[in-house]
């Protein structure tokens, strides 16, 4: 720990990405990257953007995606804000709405592991709040914290479980909060594999976010694009926050790719039923192989094999060239997140299971 780090950067604990291979030797399914590729208008758009205007800075604003964006959902641009992938969305949605020495932020406690991340970062207490048994989320939970709350955030689906939250429930708690005058933001990372979004009801709840990115559902985890939809007075916060961080963070070539993927329904549309219907097809197997697999409504699975443990079953995939990801937490330690890659991908990774349940069986 070096002597000219400041106390905010000796004390808070850095988010840890999946693992990224740096040759092409492994099967890659730990980072719920969309396995198919992104949209030819996509890849045309930006090609069209690499010109002469690169040497001008880019629209500090994201006219062009906000406008798109705002047709697709039917909202108005100012509902729409733009960020270099939903996790910078995130970060600045922590410096807007959440208060320093106030009262608890509420969050799962098996989430995205970067809300403690950002709690710490910008000193905003927080209180995690217990899945239930099955490992899913009560909203109802959020509404009996004695003492107050900060606000609430979490993923739907959650992650890494994939267990989707009731859209009733939601908006429950949104309405909930807006008579405490708190923020509900809600991350909908996922929610193009079968949950349903709360974009529709934006207007009625003016405290309620959602953050949405393009790296999932888009095939766009190389771009860093995300975005948020809100009332207009959460994306003014929002935007506060950015123009006193970077005034020009969505560079011209990501504007215009986002603004093409955003367009381009029919393409997406159709590659992600791919992946919901190998996810199925995956899940039935696992089942037939004895494992305990959750309910998902994402790009991925979370499974826990028999008679093995989470960090034995781990490294047994990777001694067979398959990367997934292992969170090594008291209540789902012995759970794999495993993300959903192509039928071929699938495939070898449900003979490397029958082969390792088979051998553990035996043994």
């Amino acid at each position: 720990m070096s002597k000219y780090w400041n106390n905010r950067a000796k004390k808070i604990t850095p988010y840890t990405p999946g693992e990224q291979p740096k040759d092409r030797k492994f099967i890659k399914l730990n980072t719920n990257e969309n396995p198919y590729p992104p949209s030819p208008k996509v890849i045309e758009a930006i090609k069209n953007a690499v010109n002469g205007d690169l040497k001008l800075y880019p629209d500090p604003s994201s006219t062009v995606f906000r406008e798109a964006a705002a047709a697709r959902f039917g909202v108005k641009p100012e509902n729409v804000f733009a960020g270099n992938g939903s996790d910078e969305v995130l970060a600045f949605a922590f410096g807007a709405y959440f208060n320093t020495e106030a009262e608890p932020l509420l969050f799962p406690d098996i989430t995205y592991s970067f809300y403690p991340v950002y709690a710490g970062l910008w000193d905003i207490p927080f209180r995690t709040i217990p899945l239930r048994e099955d490992l899913s989320i009560n909203c109802d939970d959020y509404k009996t914290v004695r003492g107050g709350v900060n606000g609430v955030i979490f993923p739907n689906p959650n992650a890494p479980t994939g267990i989707p939250v009731p859209l009733a429930d939601i908006l429950s708690l949104a309405e909930y909060l807006e008579a405490k005058g708190r923020a509900l933001v809600v991350d909908e990372a996922y929610i193009a594999f079968g949950a349903e979004s709360a974009v529709p009801h934006i207007g009625k709840h003016p405290n309620l976010l959602t953050v949405h990115t393009l790296s999932k559902s888009a095939s766009l985890a190389g771009l860093r694009f995300g975005f948020a939809i809100g009332s207009e007075e959460l994306i003014e916060g929002l935007y506060r926050i950015k123009d006193s961080f970077n005034s020009y963070p969505i560079d011209r070539l990501a504007l215009a790719g986002a603004a093409a993927a955003i367009g381009d329904t029919t393409y997406y549309e159709w590659i992600n039923r791919r992946v919901m219907a190998t996810r199925e097809r995956t899940e039935q197997y696992l089942r037939s192989l004895g494992c305990e697999v959750l309910p998902s409504a994402a790009n991925f699975l979370f499974v826990k094999a028999p008679e093995i443990s989470g960090g034995d079953f781990f490294m047994k995939l990777r001694e067979r060239g398959i990367l997934v990801r292992h969170f090594n937490k008291e209540r789902i330690k012995d759970y794999l997140r495993i993300s959903i890659g192509t039928d071929e991908e699938m495939d070898i990774f449900l003979a490397a299971c029958g082969e390792i349940f088979t051998r553990e069986n035996l043994t």
